[in-house]
């Protein structure tokens, strides 16, 4: 497939959560995920046989610590490089912001969501672990007050395409590979990560991960749900640092780079629901916002 922008995948999310140890065992416990490595602070998860696709860290307040997104090369990382610098958006690191992780560095964006961008030269095995848990993080969704300056910035800066539209500026959703989409954009009267992705392989394990919620005292925030933007089927519930995760499998991929963007009226809620055009009241409302640096 001809690439359809300088990023490659969505690497991994690092969040920082006042419960250490309920989000280690929520990952492990109820998403299915395998813990890689854990420290007096840190907790390590991950589906694939990769070092990390979602990070814990403790700490005194549960926020978005940032989001790493793989380049596809060298020369990639260097273009987005230059456009940040272009752009004057502040640079905060010149490494890696976590370990296992190859050469890259990190910024804040206008809306103050920290990036890290890498190249990770080290080819990792796709095969999935036990039988619970999902395959891959598949994509993010975040929130933001204005949705159309961060639209400019992530198609501008990371030539992200836009794969469908909600209204004017309700709702983007937005692809790096063949995924309809890897990052979400929402408006809303906050800024925040709502929710991080996990794709598994049927909507078998989307009824597990509800059985595994109830007999732990849980429950299902919103699903299984089949969206029509993007087409896939999604559960979802809220985690302990009250960030929400979504499991989803059938997520329409897109192989051809022109494609254009479908557009969805506001009002038409077939776009987030499919089956009934019913929303939960209060899902939009979770979410937790980026450290502000």
């Amino acid at each position: 497939m001809p690439a359809t922008s300088l990023i490659a995948e969505l690497g991994y999310v690092s969040l920082r959560t006042t419960d250490l140890t309920g989000s280690l065992r929520n990952g492990v416990d109820v998403l299915g995920l395998r813990e890689v490595r854990t420290t007096g602070t840190k907790a390590y998860l991950s589906a694939q046989d990769k070092p990390q696709e979602i990070v814990y860290t403790r700490a005194d307040e549960n926020a978005l610590d940032h989001i790493a997104l793989a380049a596809r090369s060298l020369s990639a990382l260097e273009t987005i490089r230059e456009r940040v610098e272009r752009r004057g958006l502040p640079i905060i690191a010149e490494q890696p912001l976590e370990d296992h992780v190859d050469s890259g560095f990190a910024f804040v964006d206008p809306n103050g969501f920290t990036w890290q961008i890498f190249t990770q030269t080290s080819q990792y095995s796709i095969r999935k672990f036990g039988t619970t848990g999902p395959d891959r993080i598949g994509h993010v969704n975040i929130q933001v007050v204005d949705t159309l300056p961060e639209i400019e910035f992530l198609t501008d800066v990371f030539d992200l395409k836009v794969s469908d539209r909600i209204g004017s500026d309700a709702a983007f959703f937005m692809r790096f590979n063949a995924d309809h989409h890897g990052i979400a954009v929402f408006k809303s009267d906050k800024i925040a990560i709502h929710h991080h992705a996990w794709q598994t392989q049927s909507i078998v394990d989307l009824g597990r991960l509800g059985d595994r919620l109830a007999r732990l005292g849980g429950r299902l925030a919103w699903g299984p749900v089949r969206h029509g933007a993007g087409d896939n089927i999604a559960a979802y519930y809220v985690e302990p640092s009250g960030a929400v995760i979504e499991l989803y499998t059938d997520l329409e991929s897109i192989y051809d780079p022109e494609r254009p963007e479908r557009v969805w009226a506001e009002d038409d809620l077939y776009w987030i629901n499919q089956w009934d055009g019913q929303v939960p009241p209060g899902i939009l409302d979770h979410g937790i916002p980026p450290v502000a640096r």
